[in-house]
Formats: C-alpha cells, sequence, structure tokens
C-alpha cells in the first residue's frame, strides 16, 4: 500500500532581517491513509511548522530549500497554485490552534462552514447546512440546529474550536491537520471533542496529523507518535512503545514534566481586606444572564483558580472585575472599596492596578507593531517612562519571561510562536506593575516545559511583589501547582469553593467530581475505559450514519 503522505529530507527555513535560518532540519515522515501521527515537542521545536508543510503551505517568511513533500503520489512543492486549491479544504484540511483568529467575524458560523464544500462543488449549500448541523450535533455542540446562525463573539472559546472542526471535515478529507485543537477547552469538553475526532478519523479512514505539547491527549489520539526539538528529529516509535519506552533523554523529560506544586499557604485571617472581593454579581450579554450572584474573595499575594466548562461564566467574571462588562447586580471591591461598574469610570491608578492576561494570544498583540512597542506601551503611559528609561524597562521585563531582549525586541508577533506570543502578554501586564493580575488561560498555549517555567516565574513575582492572582483555568494540573483556593463554576453560578487541599479530596460537588475525573491520563486506553465507565460507545455514531 502506497502511503498517502510522505515527507523525504525536509529542510525549512525562516527570513529575520534578510537572514535565512534553520526551522527544519531533514524531517522525514510516512502516512498511510486511516493513520494518525502525533507530533509533539517544546514551543519552537517545529510542530506547526512541519505540519503545514505536509499541506504543501508555508507561511510567510518562511520557505522549503530542500526536500520533497507527497500527497497521494502528488508533488505538493511542484504543484500550481490552482492544484493546491483545488486540495486545500476539499482533500487537506486544517484545524488551526486559535480558532478566534481563524473565524471571519462579520459571518455566521454556518455561512462560513458552508462555503467549502459549495466552492469545491462537494454539496449544494442546503445539502452543507444540514451536514454542518449534524456534524454540530455530533461534536456536542450546544442547540446544534441554531448555533450555526450565531456570529463567532457570539460562542465560547471551547464552542468556536468545535465549530472549526466541523468545518475541516465538511468535506470529508483524506488528511486533516490538528493543530492543538483541544487547546481551549476544558476537561469535559475536551473528552467530548476527542472521542468525536477519533471516531469521525475512525469511520471515514480519514488519515491526520495530530499537533499538541499535551502528552496525556497525544496517548489517546496517536498510532504514533514523533518527538521535536529545535527542527530535529528526536525519535519516533508508536504509542505503546514511546510512552512505555522512550528512548532519549529529551523525550524522557518530557514525560517527567509538571512536578511542580507549590507548597499550601496557611489560611488567610478572618479579619484581613482582600484586594479584590466580588459580592453577589449578576451578569448578561443582553436579556441573556450569563452570571447569577457570584461572590469570593481574592487577598494579597494569594492564587485563585477559576475552573470550570466552556461558557460557565469564568472568563465573563473576569470582565466584570475589569469592568469590561458592568454588572446588573452586585459589586466588586478593591481593597475594600467599591469599584466603579464601567471601565471607562475607573481612575487611571485603579486601571493600572488591575492587568489581565488573556487567552488568546493571537488576537491580544497587535501584529504590526513590534514587541518592544507592545511592552512599552504600558510603560509609557503607566509609569511615564520614554526614550532610553523605557527601553531599558522592556528588556528587563523580556529579561523575567525569558526571552532574550536583544533577540526579540523588535520582531513582530507574526515572527514568535505561540508559546512567545502568550510570555509577551504576560510582559505586558507586568509592564503596568500591577497589584492583581487575572491570568485566562495563560498557560494553555504553551508547551509542557514552558508551562511549568511560566508558573514557576508567576510564583516567583507573586513572592517578591506580593501580586494576587485570579487564574481562570480548565487544566487541573495547572490548578494543583499554583493555587491556593479554588471556584468551581457551573452556568454561571459558584458551585464549589474552598482550600485547595480540600477542593481535591473526596466528598466534591458532583460536577467537581465530574472535572476531576476527567483529566487526560498517560495511558493509551484511558479514554475508552472513561467513555465505557459512562456509557458513552463511539461519541455520534447516530450522526456518522447519517453523514455516510
Amino acid at each position: 500500500m502506497s502511503a498517502l503522505v510522505e515527507i523525504r529530507d525536509l529542510w525549512i527555513e525562516g527570513r529575520s532581517d534578510e537572514v535565512w535560518s534553520p526551522i527544519i532540519n531533514g524531517a522525514s515522515l510516512t502516512l498511510n491513509k486511516g493513520e494518525v501521527l502525533g507530533l509533539i515537542g517544546e514551543s519552537g521545536a517545529g510542530k506547526s511548522t512541519l505540519g503545514l508543510a505536509a499541506m504543501g503551505f508555508t507561511r510567510d517568511g518562511v520557505r522549503i530549500s530542500k526536500g520533497s513533500v507527497m500527497f497521494d503520489g502528488i508533488d505538493l512543492i511542484a504543484a500550481s497554485a490552482a492544484k493546491k486549491r483545488d486540495l486545500l479544504g476539499k482533500r487537506i484540511a486544517y484545524v488551526a490552534q486559535s480558532a478566534a483568529a481563524s473565524f471571519n467575524p462579520a459571518h455566521k458560523l454556518i455561512d462560513q462552514h458552508t462555503e467549502g464544500p459549495v466552492q469545491h462543488g462537494v454539496m449544494s449549500r442546503a445539502e452543507s447546512m444540514k451536514d454542518g448541523i449534524e456534524l454540530y450535533r455530533r461534536l456536542r455542540l450546544p442547540n446544534p440546529d441554531q448555533i450555526g446562525f450565531r456570529y463567532p463573539h457570539q460562542v465560547s472559546g471551547g464552542q468556536l474550536q468545535r465549530a472549526m472542526t466541523a468545518m475541516a471535515m465538511s468535506c470529508r478529507p483524506d488528511l486533516i491537520i490538528f493543530d492543538e485543537p483541544t487547546t481551549a477547552l476544558d476537561v469535559t469538553t475536551q473528552i467530548e471533542v476527542l472521542a468525536s475526532i477519533r471516531d469521525i478519523v475512525e469511520q471515514f479512514d480519514t488519515a491526520a496529523i495530530y499537533i499538541t505539547h499535551d502528552l496525556a491527549v497525544v496517548a489517546q489520539m496517536a498510532d504514533r507518535i514523533k518527538v521535536l526539538l529545535k527542527g530535529d528529529e528526536v525519535e519516533e516509535a508508536d504509542t505503546r512503545t514511546m510512552l512505555a519506552q522512550p528512548k532519549e533523554e529529551y523525550t524522557k523529560s518530557l514525560w517527567a514534566v509538571r512536578a511542580f506544586e507549590r507548597p499550601q499557604k496557611p489560611a488567610v485571617h478572618t479579619s484581613a481586606t482582600p484586594v479584590v472581593s466580588v459580592q453577589n454579581v449578576s451578569a448578561a450579554y443582553g436579556k441573556v444572564k450569563v452570571l447569577n450572584n457570584v461572590s469570593f474573595d481574592i487577598h494579597e499575594g494569594r492564587t485563585v483558580a477559576v475552573v470550570g466548562e466552556s461558557g460557565s461564566g469564568k472568563s465573563t467574571t473576569a470582565r466584570c472585575i475589569t469592568g469590561l462588562l458592568p454588572p446588573t447586580h452586585g459589586v466588586i471591591e478593591f481593597d475594600g472599596k467599591a469599584l466603579p461598574a464601567n471601565y471607562k469610570s475607573r481612575s487611571k491608578d485603579q486601571l493600572r492596578q488591575a492587568q489581565m492576561i488573556y487567552q488568546m494570544a493571537d488576537t491580544a498583540l497587535n501584529p504590526r507593531t513590534t514587541i518592544g512597542d507592545i511592552i512599552g506601551r504600558p510603560v509609557q503611559f503607566y509609569m511615564g517612562l520614554t526614550g532610553k528609561q523605557k527601553r531599558r524597562r522592556v528588556e528587563e521585563l523580556l529579561d523575567e519571561i525569558e526571552l532574550p531582549a536583544a533577540q526579540y525586541i523588535d520582531r513582530l508577533p507574526s515572527e514568535l510562536s505561540g508559546g512567545q506570543k502568550q510570555r509577551i502578554g504576560i510582559a505586558r501586564a507586568l509592564a503596568a506593575e500591577p497589584k492583581f493580575i487575572i491570568c485566562d488561560e495563560v498557560t494553555s498555549a504553551l508547551d509542557q516545559l514552558v508551562a511549568e517555567g511560566i508558573l514557576k516565574l508567576l510564583a516567583r513575582l507573586q513572592d517578591d511583589l506580593k501580586l494576587s492572582y485570579m487564574f481562570i483555568t480548565h487544566d487541573l494540573a495547572t490548578v494543583k501547582a499554583i493555587a491556593d483556593e479554588v471556584v468551581v463554576m457551573k452556568d454561571g453560578e459558584v458551585v464549589e469553593q474552598g482550600p485547595k487541599q480540600e477542593m481535591f479530596v473526596p466528598p466534591h460537588h458532583p460536577y467537581t467530581d465530574l472535572l476531576l475525573s476527567s483529566v487526560p491520563e498517560m495511558d493509551p486506553d484511558w479514554l475508552t475505559n472513561l467513555l465505557n465507565e459512562r456509557g458513552v460507545d463511539n461519541i455520534g455514531d447516530a450522526a456518522v450514519d447519517k453523514m455516510s
């Protein structure tokens, strides 16, 4: 049987200041129809670059300098632009890491979903709309008959990621490149999406390259795993062999990460004034109520982790605290004083004291502004520094986030990896020298080695500067690593809260139990066993029958 994808001795270079530097160093891979290959490695390893090359595609400022990329006997490097347009979207599809940056904000989801099948002549618009609704149902999107008629900003990040997965599957491609498709998803949603992806790949005999930094996730999805480091191939083996007996020291180091865990801090004195106090806050988007009577406190030098599934109200609570979404009821206090509900009514110092690090670095950084200017803007606005003093402070902040200033200060965001962009977001928040920082999924885009370093950095900064954190996350390993208290949210309400050591010891609220049991494990059989325990067998089988 001939391979569907064959990459041989591939060399890829990137350009910076008119100088070409290697990104991929002689990589090769073979992928058969119906097979899933996992690509893993730390940020900047070349995973996404190699995945895109399998489509015959390179980003701006990147070129293939040597080697071959064959898809079903077609030379993708030599293929004409017209030939590639015919293949991409129809026989080869791509699911990006950042759904928010991938959708057109001016068009409804279903309109964007039907565009590919109609243009490629696979289905009529009516057929594609009907099929899209079935795919939405299969991927467990809420209200699948209607959600496609919303705009991208009207759904949560996790829902948008699933809508993009459905769009990639719309033409029943032979090859799908999954580039961190579950990064933005909470653990309960992730299970449904992973099961659906795996089921569709099996049912339609689709080949896939699954790019991820989450080893437990790749263990559920891949038949084989290839490890990359700084553009070099480290090793490759079938999944069970790779998990049980990795040969190289670097691979073993990946397996051993996430051991960091901060010691539990002593209880806060009952008379202490919280830095931030959320008191009986309710909020709505238009007529739709999204928060209901939410209350919790965050004290000086403490980290409160807010966890819950996509759409539970975590980020909406953060928007209320920052004044971006004025509450319909309740109050936000800072150091014992009520904050104006709308950020426009807050003083410059009140704005400075509360900063936010956003989940989607791709959409949070101005693509046309250099890193130095992105970090320098709050330095100048809040601290009044200009000229050499401003640049020196920016250099200090870059050093704090472990990105050498000499290499990064004059780059654009497009020249950075996803993890590097997220670290720029952290530096930008620190530039205002705040007392309180909202960390909205700040490690979700980072590989596990880098994420551990970021968590250690945030912990050190907290100790040195007495910072308070609200840590929004769906990663319970992150909660264990850094949190002092935990708030569990569902459907816009707080269902459970308390000190970390109590939250991870039974008995729990049933929803907390569901979250804890949904954390993937480094066992290839974990997802199958979990679905069997919960009485779920091949999510969406009925939908598959309808779509076949």
